[in-house]
């Protein structure tokens, strides 16, 4: 259906030309995210203030048009598609850091700011803001908010919800909203700060945050450990935990994903190890040396068949720009990946390994695994060509498989990407029908008109 001219013209003159457009050309850039998915908006707007995006919204209201929040375009479940048609708004233009408050450790920051841009401006301050997804030089802090980014630091200080202190934040019905606090403590009504936090944009437009801030670790050290398979590196991810010494990260890769980071940056990982942990301890100086050894010599003792340390911050880098690298790396082996980011408890991990050699071995199809190990985030992906009836009908069999399996483990079906579309078939798996109700209530509540980023997490049909 043709959308209301006059609304476009309404739109066009509230934010001004150059901020505006119902080109196609232009509608398709801001149509596909990660997924590869198309969906042409009918509008895309680029808003400046807080104000604008309550008169968009507000607009939008009374022409009954969806309202989809967009910001990096790298979310990997479709949450900023355009399901249903309707206004892209997209936050690039609100990309200012607003406050760096080094007192209290506090930041203010638009949401459109990057979220590795962000991550620089404190550091060079001596402060740190851990969440650190591996999108983050794309990927912008309001993307990050909606979806509750976790990235390999998330081990030892927690992922993006645990550093929001407080949201400025546009309602679907056009009303700018105040939620949480600038202070450590503040438990006065509904936590909202929380709620809106991993709402995927379905609830809220957020427009400022208050970030909270960490003094930037006086060093660290990057370690990797192989050994002869992946199920052994599992194990030893468990011992290590136990063993109370918490890295700040514990990323594994297995042989699959080993060799394909080696082959796209050559960087001289060792492609005969079944996997790999890369490993981080931070802290004081004179104290992560200590840690560093405990963990050599932890990891030997767990089967470990070679111990490397970074000698520079250099060689660390580029580290962790091989396990970056994965992902873009994956389509070296096929045209298409069905890729997934589920979660366990960490004592579990070793079954889920097994799980997915099963499935390996079962199905035939390409799959390969790497993750956040220490908090038994694993990303899953199957590599095929989704033209093969057959081959896509075995992958999305072997999906299913998975689900199930990662939540008898008591896991969860996303860990940090988010529902969005691709993960709305399988959510009744995880949610009860009773939960479900209630969140569609909170959903109703916030959105009455259904129009803010709607098709998005429940699962229902995709017009």
């Amino acid at each position: 259906m043709a959308i209301n001219p006059d609304f476009l013209e309404h739109l066009e003159r509230m934010v001004g030309r150059p901020y505006f457009s119902a080109h196609r050309e232009d509608l398709v850039c801001y149509g596909y995210d990660a997924t590869a998915a198309l969906y042409v908006p009918d509008a895309v707007v680029f808003p400046a203030s807080a104000r604008e995006v309550s008169q968009i919204m507000k607009l939008a209201a009374d022409f009954r048009i969806p309202v989809i929040p967009r910001g990096g375009g790298s979310g990997m479940t479709g949450g900023a598609l355009a399901v249903k048609g309707g206004v892209v708004v997209v936050f690039n233009r609100m990309n200012r850091v607003v406050e760096i408050d080094e007192e209290n450790l506090i930041a203010r920051v638009q949401p459109g700011v990057v979220t590795a841009e962000f991550q620089n401006q404190v550091k060079r301050r001596g402060l740190f803001y851990p969440p650190d997804p591996s999108s983050a030089s794309i990927s912008t802090i309001g993307g990050n908010l909606a979806e509750c980014a976790g990235g390999p630091k998330a081990v030892k200080y927690g992922v993006t919800r645990d550093y929001v202190l407080g949201l400025e934040a546009v309602l679907p019905t056009g009303e700018i909203v105040k939620t949480g606090v600038c202070t450590a403590k503040g438990v006065v009504g509904y936590d909202l700060t929380r709620l809106i936090v991993g709402s995927e944009g379905t609830l809220a437009l957020i427009t400022e945050a208050t970030l909270k801030l960490l003094p930037l670790p006086e060093s660290v050290i990057t370690m990797t450990v192989a050994f002869g398979s992946m199920n052994r590196a599992a194990h030893a991810v468990s011992q290590i935990i136990r063993s109370h010494v918490v890295p700040r990260t514990i990323e594994f890769m297995d042989n699959a994903s080993i060799r394909l980071a080696e082959d796209y940056l050559h960087v001289g990982l060792p492609v005969d190890a079944g996997a790999l942990l890369i490993m981080e301890v931070d802290g004081r100086r004179q104290e992560i040396g200590g840690l560093a050894h405990t963990l050599e010599d932890l990891s030997r003792h767990l089967g470990a068949v070679s111990v490397t340390v970074a000698e520079t911050e250099e060689q660390a880098q580029r580290l962790w720009q091989a396990r970056k690298a994965i992902s873009p790396a994956l389509f070296k082996l096929a045209p298409h990946k069905i890729n997934e980011d589920i979660v366990v408890p960490r004592s579990r991990v070793p079954d889920l390994v097994a799980k997915i050699d099963g499935l390996r071995r079962e199905t035939g199809l390409t799959m390969v695994a790497f993750g956040h190990a220490g908090d038994g985030n694993i990303h899953f992906n199957i590599m095929l060509d989704k033209s093969d009836q057959t081959e896509l009908e075995k992958a999305n069999r072997a999906v299913d498989a998975l689900f199930d399996t990662t939540l008898a483990l008591g896991g969860t079906i996303s860990g940090e990407h988010g529902v969005g579309i691709t993960k709305a078939p399988y959510f009744r798996k995880e949610v009860s029908d009773e939960a479900m109700s209630l969140m569609l209530r909170i959903k109703q509540a916030f959105d009455p008109l259904g129009l803010l980023n709607p098709g998005k997490i429940f699962p229902e049909p995709i017009d």
